[in-house]
């Protein structure tokens, strides 16, 4: 197994919280490799800090990889189970909350353009309505992303609701 790391540099982030969040990737990386040596799995580790957040992906030469996608599960539960693992790990190591997100084999970067799309054909429906929109219930990554999509199209959304239901909500600004 091997680490590879890029870092792309928040704005107005200090040198100090970069060094923070690197941290925490290193330390998740030890995490996920240990884990990935006891389930006898192949696979690199990348480290990045992205969007102020440590970012750790899971990644193997054979994209098809059907043993390590198994670590996403259906709907990408087991993934989200194995992220607050190792955010649990790196809270253990630094005594700080972490707010790291872990991908396994592009799951979340595919899940990310998917919902990217239905997040944008939301806001063009908002727009040629003017009536509110209320998407499917999501996870706090998901979510994430649409919040992320509407507020660059210049639109209002909200989460509504109580886990497993919660969900988004997009209005007129």
């Amino acid at each position: 197994m091997s680490e590879e790391q890029s870092v792309q540099t928040p704005r107005g982030a200090s040198a100090e919280t970069i060094k923070r969040l690197e941290e925490e990737g290193e330390i998740a990386a030890d995490y996920l490799e240990e884990l990935l040596d006891i389930a006898d799995l192949d696979g690199d580790i990348d480290i990045d800090v992205d969007h102020g957040r440590a970012a750790v992906e899971i990644v193997s030469e054979d994209d098809g990889d059907r043993w390590l996608r198994r670590l996403v599960g259906d709907e990408g539960e087991v993934l989200d189970a194995l992220q607050e693992l190792t955010r649990l790990a790196v809270q253990a190591k630094t005594g700080e909350r972490s707010r790291l997100m872990l991908d396994i084999a592009g799951y979340r970067r595919g899940r990310r353009a998917e919902l990217t799309g239905i997040a944008n054909e939301a806001v063009a429906k908002v727009r040629s309505s003017g009536d509110r929109v209320t998407l499917p219930p999501m996870n706090p990554f998901e979510r994430k992303v649409v919040h992320d999509v509407v507020a660059a199209a210049g639109l209002v959304s909200d989460s509504e609701g109580v886990e497993p239901s919660r969900h988004v909500v997009i209005h007129p600004a």
